[in-house]
This record gives C-alpha cells, sequence and structure tokens, in this order.
C-alpha cells in the first residue's frame, strides 16, 4: 500500500508543468538554504566560546541542532532529487533515508535530555553541578546515538530482507523516499511502533519535567525567576517534540490523503507540508535559544551580522 501511494505521488509528479516545479522548489529551496545557514552561524557560535563548550545545557543544544541541521540538509536534498526526477539505486536510497532516520530520532531524545536537566538544575540546584557533568554529558549524548543508531541497524537489517536478487536492477522505479525503502511489510508495522514508543516515552519525561519544575517554582526557597525560565523552557521542549512528531507522521498522512484526492493535489499538498513539517521546526532551536538566552543572543547576532558592531537594540534585554 505504501510502495503504491508512493509510485501515485511520483506518477503525480509528471503532471506538474515546469513553471510550476520550479516555483515550488524556489520556494522550498530559499528558506531552507537560509535556515541552514542560521543553523550553521548557531552552530559556529556554541564552538566559539569556551563557556558553550564547558556547559552541559550548550552541548546538548549543540548536538539538537547538529542533527537537525543534519536532517535539513538531507531532506532537502532528496526533495531536489524528487523535484529534478532524478532515480536512484537502492543502496544509494538506502544510506540516503536511514541517514535523514537517524537525525530525525536524535530529536526527541536530546529533547528529553535537556529537560531533565533543566529539571536537576532547578529541583536539585546544589546538586546540579555535581550531577550534570561534562562527562555525564558527553555519556548521554553517546548513549542517544547509540540507540538511534541500534534502530537504524535493525531497519537495515529487515530491508535486507527483500530478495533484491529476484530484480533486473538495483534502479529504483520510484524516487528516493523514506516511504520506498519500505520495502517488507514489518518495515511499515515496525516504524509505526518505534515512533509512538519514543514519542510517547519523550513526551511522558517531558511533561513529568515540566511538572516537577512547577511543583519546585512554588517552594519558598527556589528562585523563582530561574524556575519560571526553566519551565518556559521544558514547555518549549514539548512543543518541539510535538513538532518533531509531525515530521514523523508526514508519510502516514500524505498516505491517508493519497487514497481520497488526485496525484497532482497530493504533489501540492506534499510540498506544502514539507516547508511546514520539515523545513520550519528545523530551525525554531537556533530562532527559540538564539534570541531566549542573554549569552548566546548578542555573540549569534554578532557572527549574522558579519562581525560587524550590534546597534544599542540588540544589546539589550
Amino acid at each position: 500500500m505504501s510502495n503504491q501511494s508512493q509510485t501515485n505521488i511520483t506518477v503525480g509528479v509528471q503532471y506538474q508543468g515546469s513553471l510550476e516545479r520550479a516555483l515550488f522548489s524556489t520556494l522550498t529551496t530559499l528558506p531552507c538554504c537560509s535556515f541552514l545557514y542560521i543553523n550553521g552561524v548557531m552552530l559556529y557560535t556554541l564552538r566559539s566560546k569556551r563557556v558553550f563548550r564547558e556547559t552541559s545545557r550548550y552541548i546538548l543544544l549543540y548536538n539538537l541542532l547538529f542533527a537537525d541541521t543534519l536532517q535539513l540538509a538531507l531532506s532537502q536534498l532528496l526533495y531536489i532529487l524528487a523535484a529534478c526526477r532524478i532515480i536512484l539505486t537502492f543502496p544509494v536510497c538506502g544510506i540516503l533515508t536511514m541517514l535523514a532516520s537517524l537525525t530525525n530520532e536524535i530529536s526527541p531524545l536530546t529533547l528529553v535530555v535537556m529537560s531533565l536537566e533543566r529539571y536537576v538544575a532547578v529541583c536539585y540546584p546544589l546538586r546540579h553541578a555535581a550531577i550534570i557533568t561534562i562527562r555525564s554529558t558527553g555519556v548521554s549524548i553517546a548513549v542517544v546515538w547509540a540507540f538511534s543508531c541500534l534502530n537504524i541497524l535493525i531497519r537495515v537489517l529487515m530491508m535486507l530482507t527483500f530478495p533484491f536478487e529476484d530484480l533486473e536492477s538495483l534502479q529504483m522505479t520510484d524516487h528516493c523516499s523514506s516511504i520506498a525503502m519500505f520495502l517488507v511489510p514489518m518495515s511499515d508495522h515496525y516504524d509505526r511502533g518505534y515512533t509512538c514508543f519514543v514519542f510517547l516515552s519523550a513526551a511522558v519525561a517531558i511533561i513529568c519535567s515540566y511538572i516537577g519544575v512547577t511543583v519546585a517554582a512554588r517552594s519558598a526557597s527556589t528562585d523563582k525567576a530561574s524556575a519560571s525560565k526553566a519551565r518556559n523552557t521544558v514547555l518549549l521542549h514539548l512543543i518541539q517534540l510535538g513538532l518533531s512528531l509531525s515530521s514523523t507522521m508526514h508519510s502516514s498522512l500524505i498516505i491517508t490523503i493519497s487514497r481520497t484526492v488526485k496525484r497532482i493535489v497530493i504533489v501540492r499538498i506534499q510540498n506544502v507540508l514539507f516547508v511546514c513539517v520539515f523545513i520550519l521546526p528545523r530551525c525554531l532551536s537556533s530562532l527559540i535559544y538564539g534570541l531566549r538566552d542573554q549569552t548566546i543572543r548578542p555573540i549569534l547576532m554578532y557572527h549574522l551580522c558579519c562581525r560587524r558592531k550590534l546597534s544599542v537594540m540588540f544589546n539589550r534585554s
């Protein structure tokens, strides 16, 4: 069913005129390049100062931005290949889609670790320095990547059960996408089960952190300003998790829509959803943390303005 729906989408591209394809490609490529630039500057900013390299929450933010930037670049690459009607081989497409899946799964897990770090900072301020160290942060990031890599390994093993030797050629008939690589029925079931497990677990962890921070904020011994800021940060993490979930539901939504509307309509809807659920959420982390954090903001604006002097407006809170 997934492959048939993806075929319908691919065939629908043939009904698009050259002008329409060029318009949609421009509307997606320009914001994507802008966001890649902003994310790149943010990554450079987080490595430019010692305080960023030696503070746990900035290290976690760097990991989140790094994964989002790779995901944004890979998604745009796959989109351009589809728009240009470039058909890949199964091995090449498998590598690209597996890398995209890996970076997409890093974000929700990193958000969980960032929420827990804020929870410890507010609820256990005296033990925060002992619990949240550079070493423990590095271990947490390693666990996140290892868990995501294990999931990719399982996907690859299921993919290898497909009888490629029965094919006349390894050349694909559709454009490269994650749906096109669901070569066996088990892949689709596993993808849905894994996605539900990760996001339910992440949502529970972040919500519990938010409740813990909220309760701690009402305590007389807690710094009200710090607790309120941490609570807002955890709430933003929950919103980011919801946006990440929307990107994972993109394929299922397209498959559902493809059963009721025309092919060309599916292509247009897919273009709009690509901008809304793939491109925009991947730049939110840079904008949220870059503008909210008083330490990052002046340095980020300094680099974004090509190292020119900032106006007084940017230096004020």
